[in-house]
């Protein structure tokens, strides 16, 4: 059984004796003066009125706690774990040395395709099967909590355990329950402080971090080192420490460079290199993505005048933030200011799936194009939006998704690809191909009239001072 259910039976008997005791009390007093009262006991209208009115009393009373209870219940309904809150307030008194964040990875897809009924159980089922492996390693009563959907925490207050191994071994043992396949995830953290709420987004942090690279590739981690991670993160920000990389788009019509790609990176105080996948969630939790975003732009464009003015730069920004009022205003005061010109800029959206408020959206992006700045939408053709964007906006540039370049001999990639190239050009859109890693590639991909080619077989990125070098 696990540690919440016990707990929860505890705080329900607790709770039974707190108000059976007391209503007891009450009614043995009103019958002890009722029967006392001249040594004789009448059923007259004050008495009976006075039982009725303590019977009632005593039911409504009960009924009243027992719907109390189970409104304040410290269990999750559907996994019998701990719910959010109980498994914090435990936390603060457990002090555990080890916080691991387990993630069901494809509930998504799961709950497309199964019942509400089976995924309930299979929730029910992961939980107490995750309770019995640690069990086998000697951790009794183990906490564990549901967060919300299918992420659950775990305290482990045992520091000689290898609980990467634990882990590795339950999700091993448990890829199929109840004829489901199940992918997992998890992160963890050793030698919890005080500050467990920020641990808890740290670890969130991890797996955001891996699910763009290997979702099996976990890691255990002091919370030490997650919490100077983010310091590091932060004063990185505060003083502007970019270190950029610019990728060559290379031009199929004229062969000359016309565009650079940035991909942009953070640099720590011991001028060590913090990659997006990391910073940016500590970032968005963190609520400085426009701070981030600003500081950017602010580097491209000083940037700008710096290299030949026919070199455009794209790059990529949050939609939270094109969307917020002080950026907009910024960003074109920037512009303004440093008299640049607006077409050298290009911002490039990540397209994976299409927005909730298309209208909305595209109205932002007007904002910015009808001054004159490019859109571009990266890894277009890799999800069904990406036709929903094409009928309702009108883009700049589109980048098709790698899949299509590393698969130009098979047939049915390569006509897909022919068929949105010759829409792009129907619609007065550039395109470009990356990952072009040989002649071969280059020369197929021009032929299909593709407007601009990156990839190491045109160039290697190169850096910013390079970059400035190279123009001056």
């Amino acid at each position: 059984m696990l540690l919440s259910e016990l707990n929860e039976r505890e705080r329900r008997f607790k709770l039974a004796l707190r108000a059976g005791i007391p209503v007891l009390l009450l009614t043995f007093l009103v019958f002890y003066s009722l029967f006392t009262q001249e040594g004789v006991f009448t059923f007259n209208l004050i008495n009976s009125s006075l039982i009725a009115a303590i019977v009632f009393i005593t039911i409504y009373f009960n009924y009243f706690l027992i719907e109390m209870s189970v409104k304040e219940s410290i269990i999750d309904n559907t996994t019998q774990s701990f719910n959010e809150k109980a498994f914090l307030d435990k936390l603060h008194v457990y002090k555990p040395k080890t916080l691991v964040l387990l993630v069901v990875d494809n509930l998504y897809t799961i709950n497309d395709n199964y019942s509400a009924e089976k995924v309930d159980l299979l929730l029910y089922t992961i939980i107490h099967k995750l309770n019995t492996t640690l069990n086998q390693y000697g951790i009794r009563s183990p906490l564990i909590g549901r967060r919300y959907g299918a992420e659950f925490l775990i305290a482990i207050n045992k520091e000689d355990h290898d609980v990467k191994e634990i882990f590795e071994k339950f999700i091993s043992e448990n890829h199929t329950i109840i004829d489901i396949e199940v992918d997992y995830a998890f992160s963890a953290a050793t030698n919890t402080g005080e500050n467990i709420e920020q641990i808890l987004g740290q670890l969130k942090d991890i797996l955001g971090t891996e699910e763009e690279t290997d979702k099996k590739s976990n890691t255990v981690k002091p919370a030490e080192e997650l919490g100077r991670t983010e310091q590091s993160i932060i004063e990185a920000l505060k003083n502007k420490q970019f270190k950029m990389s610019f990728r060559p788009l290379e031009s199929t019509k004229t062969g000359q460079i016309e565009i650079y790609e940035i991909v942009s990176k953070l640099k720590s105080a011991e001028q060590e290199d913090i990659l997006p996948r990391v910073y940016l969630p500590i970032i968005n939790r963190l609520g400085l993505g426009v701070e981030y975003d600003l500081s950017l732009v602010e580097h491209v464009i000083k940037l700008l005048p710096l290299i030949d003015e026919k070199i455009s730069f794209t790059f990529n920004l949050s939609p939270f933030s094109l969307r917020n009022k002080h950026f907009q205003e910024k960003f074109f005061s920037l512009l303004e200011e440093h008299k640049i010109k607006t077409s050298r800029l290009i911002i490039q959206l990540y397209e994976r799936k299409t927005h909730h408020d298309l209208s909305s959206y595209f109205k932002t992006l007007s904002t910015f194009r009808i001054k004159g700045v490019r859109i571009c939408i990266d890894n277009f053709g890799s999800s069904n939006a990406s036709m929903e964007y094409m009928k309702n906006f009108k883009f700049d540039i589109v980048q098709f998704d790698r899949s299509y370049v590393t698969n130009l001999k098979d047939t049915t990639t390569l006509a897909m690809l022919s068929s949105l190239i010759t829409m792009s050009q129907d619609l007065n859109i550039l395109t470009v191909a990356k990952w072009v890693d040989n002649d071969e590639q280059k020369n197929k991909l021009s032929t299909l009239g593709i407007s601009y080619v990156q990839g190491f077989g045109i160039s290697k990125p190169v850096s910013e001072q390079a970059l400035i070098h190279s123009y001056n």
